[in-house]
């Protein structure tokens, strides 16, 4: 499949689906096009403008399509440090990855789903992307396209020098201190890939050629989309774990979170998700939550969800990466772990109202199975593909979340030499250890690493009540009942000037800047 088809591969109203034709020649405004660059004010002289001429004059001529990365976006990308493959694809190592070479634990994935971060490429097939999303942390360096028109590279080419481009990077990063020789053995072999490095991977018009070979490889695949190309979706092979972001919960956000290239971006969003309801193995609707920005209107989001009865609800906090001409993102539209925690509660809350409604196909039952407090992330699971009973106490509940990873490619090879096999999400589950069960100890974090905090830095308070007022010191011992009083007297002062709820303040250029008594004891450190 491939992303350039109509939206409506889910819908059986044929007049809708050519009306959707028609609309994706159509873009949000006449600024918006699709060699969108993110350094585009700079001056052409006249000089260049001629070459320019020349050379677009003659590449219509020739009608070959052209490069999608142009030697500008190159030259930003790699700054960036992504390796580009071929004329549309690119790897870069992942924070993690490094992470738990050193022993100083696996992302989020490795909580909710088992993964090896030391051993987990992180690539892209697509540069480019039919969004323009407010936290992407790439920053707009990559090309935007409403469809593919560019020149087309070989899906085995694709993979073999990811791979080794990425092996690569895992050679350079012997001599990096606290690198644990036995990880840095085993990352050599690549045993997952998180196709969401930048653009959009589903835009790839040989994607299930690429994913394939990944299978072959026995790579998992971990395939993100932004919900624009619902057909590409419908059209793709098994796959190990499947993601939509889902950014907004009512048109009007969408437009200002993603600022979507197509004028029909909610109407493709929805049929995305409904698609995901025939997928067959793990989907997931993936929200990231921006305080000012997306973080309203609750019940929309369990509507959308609702759409696809997806496997997995994640609910990851924006990472603030720098200010940037791209973006109005600051520091204080990252929510707090126990923000994004309540946010997810009030979610289930809601998905448990509309599955109460019934109907002829209700939906199935969430609830909280997960959470890695490091990347403020919290997993929502449904019960009857995730949950067992527990053997020790049958009124508990275990939680198998994780993926046996042996297990789905001999399922996936298997439907390859059997096209009429199929197999399902419960197939290929395995054991959640209890450091990765929501409400753990741990919050999430695999007890074999060690937490490290930058020069020494740690949180001043530990625990903190309902209010927000600390409750524990730096060493987890209770504070003294004097100092508490102190400080929510200090709490109440703070709300006698900026009132008790949150307020957001929205700038001059639609920067948002949010204030909030109820976290000024958040974030204080103290060196020991």
């Amino acid at each position: 499949g491939n992303g350039n088809d109509a939206t409506g591969c889910c819908s059986s109203n044929p007049q809708k689906n050519a009306d959707d034709e028609n609309s994706m020649t159509d873009s949000i405004s006449d600024d918006d096009e699709d060699d969108y660059d993110s350094e585009g004010e700079d001056i052409v002289d006249l000089e260049d403008m001629g070459d320019i001429i020349k050379k677009q004059s003659s590449s219509m001529k020739s009608k070959e399509p052209q490069e999608m990365v142009t030697p500008k976006q190159a030259k930003a990308l790699k700054k960036e440090g992504y390796k580009l493959i071929g004329t549309h694809s690119a790897v870069k190592l992942c924070r993690w990855t490094k992470h738990q070479l050193r022993g100083r634990g696996g992302c989020y994935k490795h909580t909710h789903y088992g993964i090896t971060s030391y051993q987990c490429m992180e690539a892209t097939p697509s540069l480019a992307c039919a969004n323009k999303c407010v936290f992407c942390w790439r920053h707009h360096k990559n090309p935007v396209g409403r469809e593919w028109r560019w020149k087309t590279d070989e899906p085995d080419m694709i993979v073999e020098e990811a791979v080794n481009t990425h092996v690569s990077m895992i050679k350079e990063t012997r001599g990096i201190p606290g690198i644990q020789m036995d990880r840095w053995t085993e990352a050599h072999k690549v045993r997952h890939c998180a196709l969401s490095l930048v653009g959009e991977p589903i835009m790839y018009p040989k994607i299930n050629g690429l994913l394939q070979e990944l299978h072959d490889r026995k790579i998992s695949t971990f395939l993100v989309t932004n919900g624009q190309h619902p057909q590409a979706i419908n059209d793709l092979i098994p796959i190990t774990q499947l993601y939509v972001s889902v950014d907004a919960s009512t048109p009007e956000s969408l437009e200002a979170v993603d600022r979507p290239l197509f004028r029909d971006a909610w109407d493709r969003l929805k049929t995305s998700l409904s698609c995901l309801k025939d997928k067959g193995q793990r989907t997931v609707a993936r929200l990231t939550v921006v305080k000012g920005w997306n973080s309203d209107e609750i019940g929309g989001y369990a509507r959308l969800i609702a759409l696809g009865h997806c496997s997995l609800v994640e609910v990851k906090g924006v990472t603030f990466c720098g200010k940037s001409d791209a973006s109005n993102l600051n520091m204080s539209n990252t929510p707090w772990h126990h923000e994004v925690v309540q946010f997810t509660k009030i979610l289930q809350k809601e998905l448990q109202a509309i599955r109460e409604e019934g109907g002829d196909d209700p939906l199935p039952e969430y609830d909280l199975a997960c959470e890695h407090k490091h990347s403020c992330s919290v997993l929502l699971a449904r019960v009857d593909q995730f949950a067992v009973p527990d053997p020790e106490d049958p009124s508990k509940r275990k939680w198998r979340t994780w993926i046996d990873y042996d297990k789905f490619q001999e399922l996936a090879a298997k439907h390859v030499a059997d096209p009429t096999f199929k197999f399902g999400v419960e197939d290929y589950t395995a054991e959640t250890p209890s450091w990765a069960v929501f409400g753990s100890d741990e919050e999430g974090f695999d007890p074999t690493d060690n937490r490290h905090r930058k020069k020494k830095k740690h949180p001043k308070y530990a625990k903190f009540g309902d209010d927000g007022v600390p409750t524990h010191d730096t060493f987890n011992e209770p504070l003294p009942t004097e100092e508490i009083s102190k400080l929510r007297n200090l709490m109440e002062e703070k709300k006698r000037q900026i009132g008790d709820e949150t307020t957001v303040t929205e700038l001059h250029g639609g920067e948002k800047i949010i204030d909030d008594a109820s976290l000024m004891f958040r974030g204080l450190v103290v060196i020991r």
